[in-house]
């Protein structure tokens, strides 16, 4: 089995989760895979991948597990992991076929509070079933060295990153390895996203809120105001904690001119996820400025496809300007040597009830090459976007 426990993902899927129980609880929707290279499949593949499927629906949280994670996320309520404790994968909502081109298709559907726990879990079977099909085999020492290159970067340079390959990792067994080195050598690690790997090294879990939350109220309630509803809509059911907004669902120009002074000011920080970090980071100080903010209390979390040494160069950027840390996932969890899978699962449709249509959903981001969703959509959204800047 791949999957194991189902704490074996990332703890922005729980913390949204809940968000949806709290306010959605009768929302539904579709997440699909989408690959970016053009891999073709086999049928051996796609029968590993289904019984892997298969295997998920025997994953459950165990009485220890739930213990853990009541004591380590005061921010999510003990009746959340009480059902969590009920809560079944199901295979049977999952379809997944190859199509005439050998591509994967992938794609569930289910109340959204359940669909959203199972983006994490599948991306990872897929990337670690491909691995083995294609006789790709770890080189644990080589890891190891290019590995401590990275942390003796991070250690001399005081530079502060997180863990956050789960679900584009090479496999399990290497993610395992990674992050118990990252605990033992180290010491400006803040944490790992990956639950299971938190509890079992004693790492704090990290994480807030991912682009499906944006590209949720984009469907339900306008492009134009959904950066500034989802950010309202978190804070009314966390109270302030988990304070990282994430900037580029409908690009940043839309989000820095929705940043309102009083999400400014109660959220944390914010999270860089696409596009030119330098310019970023002077966009978002005269933001704050001009919010009347000091931007040296504020901090920005850079996660897009970084390595270490460009997480440097942003590092010093940074420095006396605004606080930063970096999510760093693919090149801690799948430095192996080998084409890591460039793989998404998102949020393609959802609707608030039964009885409504479905609504596609789109995610702009500040990289052409990250937009997902129909053209038609896309362009919408950004029609949308245009006049809401113009008025």
């Amino acid at each position: 089995m791949v999957i194991k426990t189902i704490l074996d993902t990332d703890l922005y899927k729980f913390t949204t989760s809940y968000a949806y129980i709290k306010l959605f609880p009768y929302a539904m929707g579709t997440f699909t895979f989408k690959e970016r290279d053009d891999t073709e499949y086999t049928e051996g593949f796609l029968q590993a991948l289904k019984n892997e499927i298969q295997n998920l629906s025997v994953v459950a949280l165990t009485a220890e597990e739930r213990d853990y994670m009541s004591r380590h996320c005061r921010f999510l309520p003990p009746v959340y992991w009480e059902w969590l404790s009920s809560f079944r994968f199901d295979p049977a909502r999952i379809n997944v076929y190859l199509d005439e081109q050998r591509h994967l298709h992938l794609e569930v559907t289910d109340y959204m509070y359940k669909v959203s726990l199972y983006e994490v879990p599948l991306l990872a079977i897929v990337s670690e079933i491909k691995n083995q099909f294609l006789n790709r085999f770890p080189d644990k020492e080589s890891i190891l060295q290019r590995l401590a290159g990275k942390v003796d970067l991070s250690n001399e340079n005081g530079m502060p990153f997180s863990e956050f390959g789960t679900r584009r990792r090479f496999s399990f067994e290497v993610q395992d390895m990674v992050v118990g080195y990252l605990k033992e050598h180290a010491r400006f690690c803040m944490g790992t996203s990956n639950c299971y790997l938190a509890m079992k090294y004693d790492m704090r879990p990290m994480g807030t809120h991912p682009h499906e939350w944006f590209m949720f109220h984009g469907a339900q309630f306008g492009y134009k105001h959904a950066n500034y509803m989802a950010l309202e809509n978190w804070v009314n059911v966390y109270d302030g904690d988990l304070g990282t907004a994430l900037s580029d669902t409908y690009t940043s120009d839309s989000f820095l001119s929705n940043f309102s002074r009083k999400q400014a000011k109660l959220f944390d920080g914010v999270r860089c996820d696409s596009g030119d970090e330098f310019e970023f980071i002077d966009r978002l100080i005269v933001r704050y400025k001009e919010l009347g903010i000091d931007p040296t209390t504020k901090t920005i979390i850079f996660s897009n496809a970084l390595d270490f040494e460009k997480a440097l160069k942003i590092f010093q950027y940074c420095q006396g300007k605004i606080r930063c840390s970096f999510g760093i996932g693919t090149n801690l969890t799948n430095d192996t040597g080998y084409q890591p899978s460039n793989i998404v699962m998102k949020l393609s449709r959802c609707k608030m009830n039964v009885n409504q249509e479905w609504r596609e959903c789109v995610k702009l981001s500040d990289d052409m090459g990250k937009h997902m969703g129909s053209n038609a959509e896309v362009e919408a959204c950004l029609y949308e976007l245009r006049l809401a800047s113009e008025n």
